[in-house]
């Protein structure tokens, strides 16, 4: 089968662009002032109209490379960064695949938006796979207003489950409202979508949101101890809206900030979701929710 055929405007723009055109050009400008300075024969009016045109084309091939191709600022201390070997290869992955200005990843600091905010995540979690980054744990906090929203994000759930069979660990923190918890039309696809992560080898713990602070209660997900998504503003099921920050910078803060709701014992994250589905699994396996005890039993928690 032939290669299909290239449009005249794709053709003339890969010319352009093309590093041959701009060696050509650049050649020129070094090759006609000689010829003005060894044959005085020559008019030199139209040599410096011929260096002059030289320039200006010089000039508009750099433009048109910035604005086809990404180049990202690169760090000034890369040592700053809490894994640097992670860091690089992240900055490498935005600015050969992702279409966006992401110059300020050299601060250490990435914001991205909207649909970009999933590709983003699989990436994180892709490159933390790959990397010699260890150990390859993911502390992930999830503000569950919607579980069937969580359940749409298939292409995450795929590369949690790669992380998992590489050998990788995957701590899962649902973070609820109290009335939502006691409601059967919320606490069914919520228990369906810790059955889903289980099934994945994913470690699921659960905490009330009425009872954390608002520095714990965040939506967030750490990857080892190099980088810290952090999702600011929640997005839709369209991914028409939604706004996330990544750090590759104090990634232990937050750490911490998560190991205080998850807990350890009897007073641990995974402890409470236990108690929850001793109360929820039953009655809707049985189809007889109750309010009243369901109101009970996450006061209880």
């Amino acid at each position: 089968m032939s290669a299909p055929r290239q449009d005249p405007v794709r053709r003339l723009a890969d010319l352009v662009g093309s590093p041959v055109l701009s060696g050509v050009i650049g050649l020129a400008g070094v090759i006609i002032p000689v010829i003005a300075w060894v044959n005085e024969r020559v008019n030199k009016d139209y040599l410096l109209i011929a260096e002059t045109v030289i320039v200006l084309a010089l000039v508009a091939n750099h433009l048109w490379l910035r604005k086809r191709f990404i180049t990202l600022r690169r760090a000034t201390n890369l040592r700053a960064m809490d894994d640097a070997a992670y860091y690089d290869l992240v900055r490498a992955q935005l600015e050969s695949e992702l279409i966006s200005d992401y110059g300020e990843i050299a601060d250490g600091h990435l914001r991205v938006y909207a649909s970009e905010v999933p590709r983003l995540s699989v990436m994180l979690v892709k490159t933390l796979i790959d990397s010699d980054t260890l150990p390859k744990r993911i502390l992930a906090a999830d503000l569950t207003t919607n579980p069937q929203l969580l359940t749409q994000r298939r292409e995450y759930l795929a590369a949690n489950r790669r992380l998992v069979q590489a050998g990788g660990s995957i701590d899962r923190l649902f973070i609820c409202y109290r009335d939502d918890l006691v409601r059967e039309d919320y606490a069914r696809p919520l228990l369906e979508l810790i059955n889903h992560h289980r099934g994945h080898g994913v470690t699921c713990g659960l905490a009330v949101r009425d009872r954390l602070r608002a520095d714990q209660a965040v939506d967030v997900i750490i990857l080892a101890s190099a980088a810290v998504l952090v999702e600011e503003e929640q997005g839709d099921a369209d991914y028409t809206k939604g706004r996330s920050s990544v750090y590759f910078k104090g990634v232990e803060r937050w750490v911490g900030r998560f190991e205080s709701v998850w807990g350890h014992g009897t007073d641990s994250a995974p402890m409470m979701l236990q108690g929850y589905e001793a109360v929820a699994r039953p009655m809707l396996d049985a189809g007889s929710w109750d309010s009243d005890r369901a109101t009970q039993g996450v006061d209880a928690l």
